[in-house]
């Protein structure tokens, strides 16, 4: 067998070492490069000059760490931070100092102080999700945000993924509409996956989406965009932030707190409201393209955290 031809070296070996860091640039999804980015600003800032800071040193690192608890930050914030300096270091082709021993022990050491535990937001399940949809106003932005709401929960989608989508990505088929989600926080590389959204009895996720697509006269780009006070429906896309103060203000006008909804509040109410109906774990895995059972778990001992209890015969 021949072998291949090796390729000659560019004469500016320069641009092609550009290249090669935007690559490396690519291998992360563009909000884990904000973060990032804005993670080691704050850390220069707060090294204010005095030490260095790029390369840094295990100490200068370990002492930042302890800063961070110091001022409450939590456990995951305090990584997100620690990231943050070990790419910029592996960008810049230098050791990692957050590799060290030292930074470690301090980074476990904050975690015991602080304790590990998340809060998580509610979950919009299907019944909380109808509460909601009663309270939804009729109007182009009423419109919007029932579909986005019924789309966001119906393929559980991540807020990210939600505003994403173009019409082109949604397929008619008889059954409903298959979602094609281009590029997720587990699909980094841009395969592609699938999401069947059923036409529903009760709920009626595609129908809810039809209307708006019809009210906002959308045939391609954008589904889910902006709408001006005077109801006139912009090209601009969502952010994903716009899906958490949607889920919010719905919440809210359903006589709910709203401070313990979020964005994510759908992909998890689909999940609990599933569960809770006796769906199968591997079918639900379908939908919301987890890989692991296991990440699964804390939504099915929330859903099923009464079937059978220990103490339901003497309580």
């Amino acid at each position: 067998m021949d072998s291949l031809p090796v390729p000659v070296a560019p004469a500016d070996l320069s641009l092609s070492l550009d290249r090669a860091k935007a690559y490396a640039s690519a291998s992360r999804s563009d909000r884990t490069q904000a973060a990032y980015i804005s993670a080691f600003r704050v850390f220069v800032s707060w090294a204010a000059g005095q030490v260095d800071t790029l390369p840094a040193s295990p100490t200068t690192v370990a002492i930042y760490v302890a800063h961070l608890a110091d001022n409450g930050r939590k456990p995951a914030t305090i990584d997100l931070h620690v990231a943050a300096i070990a790419a910029a270091h592996r960008a810049g082709g230098f050791d990692n100092p957050a590799a060290s021993e030292a930074v470690k022990a301090t980074i476990r050491g904050a975690r015991r102080a602080l304790g590990t535990r998340q809060t998580r937001k509610a979950p919009v399940t299907a019944e909380t999700l109808r509460k909601m949809l009663r309270k939804i106003p009729d109007g182009p932005a009423g419109l919007r945000d029932r579909a986005l709401i019924l789309l966001g929960f119906a393929a559980a989608l991540r807020r990210s993924e939600l505003v994403a989508l173009d019409v082109a990505d949604l397929e008619r088929v008889p059954d409903g509409i298959i979602v094609h989600v281009r590029r997720s926080k587990t699909d980094q590389e841009g395969a592609g996956q699938e999401i069947a959204v059923p036409r529903g009895a009760r709920l009626k996720p595609c129908e809810a989406l039809d209307a708006w697509l019809k009210a906002a006269a959308i045939t391609s780009g954008p589904v889910f965009r902006s709408v001006c006070k005077g109801g006139a429906v912009s090209a601009e896309r969502l952010t994903d932030r716009s899906v958490a103060d949607i889920v919010k203000r719905h919440a809210a006008a359903a006589g709910l707190d709203a401070s313990l909804f979020s964005g994510h509040s759908l992909r998890a109410g689909f999940v609990t409201s599933a569960l809770a109906a006796g769906a199968d774990v591997l079918k639900v895995m379908h939908v919301t393209r987890h890989t692991a059972v296991t990440t699964l778990q804390k939504y099915d001992r929330r859903a099923r955290a009464f079937d059978d209890h220990a103490g339901k015969r003497f309580l």
